[in-house]
């Protein structure tokens, strides 16, 4: 929202000598944000004066259209001769008034103007466009002054565009609608400053009457509540619209079109109030105000055709949709140059329906803007009648005596609030008298009285215990002030945030991480630990990803919740395994020239619930019941906490210490099992087997299991997978469910021997189809208690062992706690291991 200080000073008394930063900081006290306040006096130096364009050479033979100018700019330049410029606009011709920036003046952005030969010609200077002074982003032409300007050529023409005022740019938040219009900008200032306030909207004006200006019909009250009309008739088409007036819509960023069209925007902006102009004689019949039929279909004014849907509403007239309604105008029934008759409307529409219509059909346009942000409702009948008269005083004409007024308007609704509300919440002591004159500086009707609730329970409030309570009802123009809540945030508003002490609360006494936290941090940490990068992906994935991944028809993880609203039409399901949204990362780090990528991510993945259906519907007049929360509870999708893993490239880099080492379906299992012990798992309740689970490898895939249930999987995955993502070959991955693991058991502390251990290696043929895992665990069993340690430390396999047989190379570990072992028990130990491998799997020494 960009205004002027000097349009705020017709509603607003501010001081004449009012500094820039003290307006900036009054607005910034009110909690409404500023991105600018620019002195315009001072963006544009050295000469820039008023010029009367003389003559106009068409230059050819250029790739754009090129114009040679002679300028009067009187005395400006010093010798009273046509100044020369060359200028590429075509929206102006002899005998027009422009605005002329002269050699030696700076244009915003530093641009310095000076005088040079371009397209064959000496250029002495710039005709100025609204962009170019910053008045505006219209840069599709050049600035023509209206022919009623009093300034002649070679007068200072700042004053001319109102480059002597000061322009304040605002961001306004989506519960501020009212702070969108002059109007709304004024009573803030006033409340921030004190300073008196002269209400646009408090104007008489005359009410509806009995023959309306024109035949209506509001099919959907809940749409549109409120819809007003009147009729202007034979008003002169050529009217231009007024300097001042263009000048105004300029800084507010709005291209001037028409008298009448130009006329609803600047009410719009003053009053807040979004309008509409219809061409009267380019309607045929009655219009009709109601719902879009599906595949309905209207020509908006940026001549675009519309497909409409059965949420949207259109003003009809017997041809069909004349006015995506709220939103935009159609071709047909517009304003054009020969219109004489004009008919305005104002209506009062329904936020969140133009909301979804205006993000449905692209369209943010400015009445959109404010009407999904809360318009007042007791605006129309004023914009009207402040329409109706700029127009025949600037275009003559003859106002209709006719008013139309639809009014299904509802009152507000009461909300009663205990007069100490705001002390309590806040921690600042506001007496009643206070809380009673701030809300009553808001526009709100404020009665005192003792408690009401238990009589009127149908009103929003807050049971005051006996203390006095404040019955108020929001003015018209706050929509946004529904709940007692809001009216304290209004009181803290207009008393001053600086007035809230900042005071650090006492934090109350915890017990800690929970067991799962300590879990979650442990395995990150872990992992981070081994060169894993922790990603944040998300949780959004496209229905093609299943097909991707290879899974198959009844695979559960085909089934996806779907999102209501996606963030990406691409995207719209919730992800069922974490592997998905991290290859992409993973995809897009190849990309960007990396070659050697580890990465991780633990996060939630979404199951639904079969046959969940939907949710209960719930108000909020309430709280629902247990029931009802059990019922919203049933539809929750479950959402496991999953850890995954995801490598491509080197896993060790080659150097001049030797050849580098590829990473491998062996680095994605022992990053399980890093996940694993990290949890607090023992190994011993660990096991690794074979198998067969998309989207891994057959071959190359390995499910993880804690006490014999499957957690995980991990392994290299499908070269159709990976051809399909367009990853690397040999990418691998794991992926292990961490709410399937079991809590950690309390780990009693080691014994520590003070007596050297026995070593002795062993290896051991066996069929290559029997897992390393198994063999360690039958020669663990058979070693007994004096086994301190065993690990896997070579794979061996040659034609000299026979075909499909390995050798395992293992080192085991003895030591007696109390004694140092001889050699004839620690060999007694290791045959004993040996004996029960053999049993099991019919495992020899190899060499014996």
């Amino acid at each position: 929202m960009r205004v002027s200080v000097s349009w705020l000073r017709e509603y607003v008394d501010l001081p004449v000598d009012l500094p820039a930063a003290d307006l900036e900081q009054a607005l910034i006290d009110l909690g409404i944000e500023v991105e600018s306040v620019v002195d315009l006096r001072a963006t544009v130096t050295g000469p820039l004066v008023v010029g009367e364009v003389l003559e106009i050479e068409e230059l050819t033979g250029f790739k754009k259209p090129i114009r040679f100018c002679r300028v009067d700019v009187g005395a400006a330049n010093g010798t009273g001769e046509p100044q020369e410029i060359v200028c590429g606009a075509r929206n102006f011709a002899p005998g027009d008034r422009v605005v002329v920036i002269l050699p030696g003046g700076v244009l915003p952005g530093n641009f310095a103007i000076g005088a040079r030969r371009t397209y064959g010609r000496n250029s002495n200077g710039m005709i100025c466009s609204a962009k170019e002074l910053g008045l505006g982003d219209d840069h599709s032409g050049i600035i023509v002054l209206p022919e009623d300007t009093p300034a002649k050529p070679g007068d200072d023409a700042r004053p001319v565009v109102g480059l002597d005022d000061v322009v304040v740019e605002l961001e306004i938040t989506p519960d501020r609608g009212y702070a969108l219009s002059v109007r709304g900008i004024a009573r803030e200032l006033a409340h921030a400053l004190g300073v008196p306030f002269r209400d646009p909207g408090l104007v008489p004006v005359p009410g509806g009457t009995a023959e309306p200006a024109y035949p209506v019909e509001v099919r959907d009250t809940v749409g549109c509540d409120r819809f007003t009309a009147r009729m202007v008739r034979g008003i002169d088409p050529t009217a231009a619209t007024p300097g001042w007036m263009q000048q105004r819509l300029t800084v507010a960023g709005i291209r001037s079109i028409s008298l009448a069209v130009d006329i609803t925007n600047y009410v719009m902006l003053e009053l807040g109030q979004p309008m509409h102009a219809f061409d009267a004689d380019r309607i045929s019949g009655p219009l009709v105000v109601r719902r879009a039929d599906p595949g309905e279909k209207v020509t908006t004014l940026d001549g675009v055709a519309r497909t409409l849907t059965a949420e949207d509403m259109v003003i009809c007239d017997d041809t069909g949709p004349v006015s995506l309604a709220a939103v935009m105008g159609g071709e047909t029934s517009e304003v054009v140059a020969s219109t004489t008759n004009v008919l305005f409307e104002a209506a009062h529409w329904d936020p969140v329906m133009v909301g979804r219509t205006a993000r449905r059909h692209r369209l943010f346009s400015e009445a959109a803007k404010r009407w999904e942000r809360g318009v007042d409702p007791a605006m129309s009948l004023v914009a009207i009648e402040r329409a109706v008269r700029l127009l025949t005083e600037h275009a003559g004409g003859t106002i209709g005596d006719e008013v139309l007024d639809i009014d299904h308007v509802r009152p507000r609704t009461p909300v009663s609030i205990p007069a100490d509300l705001p002390t309590r919440r806040v921690g600042v002591p506001y007496s009643p008298e206070r809380v009673v004159s701030l809300l009553e500086q808001v526009g709100c009707t404020v009665t005192r009285g003792v408690d009401r609730m238990g009589e009127d329970p149908g009103s929003a409030g807050v049971a005051a215990g006996g203390a006095e309570v404040l019955t108020v009802v929001p003015p018209t123009w706050r929509p946004d002030l529904t709940d007692p809540a809001d009216l304290v945030e209004e009181v803290v508003r207009l008393d001053g945030y600086d007035r809230v002490p900042s005071v650090l609360p006492t934090a109350p006494p915890g017990r800690g991480l929970t067991w799962q936290q300590r879990r979650r941090r442990a395995v990150a940490r872990s992992l981070a630990e081994r060169g894993y990068v922790e990603v944040l992906a998300h949780p959004f994935v496209s229905p093609e990803l299943a097909d991707l991944l290879g899974l198959p028809a009844d695979d559960p993880r085909r089934a996806a919740v779907r999102v209501a609203n996606p963030l990406s039409e691409e995207e719209p399901l919730l992800r069922t395994t974490l592997l998905g949204p991290l290859l992409g990362i993973l995809r897009r780090n190849l990309g960007r020239g990396l070659r050697d990528v580890s990465l991780y991510e633990i996060g939630v993945v979404f199951h639904p619930r079969p046959g969940a259906g939907a949710p209960p519907a719930m108000g909020v007049d309430r709280r629902p019941t247990d029931a009802e929360f059990a019922a919203a509870d049933a539809v929750v999708p479950h959402q496991p906490r999953h850890v995954a893993v995801v490598l491509a490239g080197d896993a060790e880099p080659a150097g001049w210490w030797g050849a580098g080492r590829p990473a491998g379906w062996a680095d994605a299992i022992e990053a399980g099992r890093t996940v694993l012990a990290a949890a607090g798992i023992p190994a011993d309740r660990v096991e690794v087997r074979a198998a067969d689970y998309a989207p891994w490898h057959p071959g190359r895939c390995a499910e993880l299991l804690v006490d014999g249930a499957v957690v995980g999987h991990a392994g290299e995955l499908h070269p159709a997978v990976v051809a399909a993502l367009e990853l690397p070959r040999r990418t691998s991955a794991m992926e292990l469910d961490l709410d399937a693991l079991p809590a950690a058991a309390v780990v009693p502390a080691p014994t520590v021997s003070t007596f050297p251990p026995a070593l002795i290696d062993v290896a051991l043929v066996v069929d290559e189809s029997v897992p390393a895992a198994d063999v360690q665990r039958a020669l663990a069993e058979g070693a007994g208690d004096l086994l301190e340690a065993v690990r896997l430390f070579d794979v061996y396999a040659s034609e000299q062992l026979g075909a499909g047989r390995k050798s395992l190379a293992y080192k085991l570990t003895f030591r007696a706690p109390e004694r140092t072992l001889t050699v004839e028990e620690a060999v007694a130990a290791r045959d004993a291991a040996v004996a029960v491998a053999a049993e099991r799997f019919g495992a020899t020494l190899r060499g014996a």
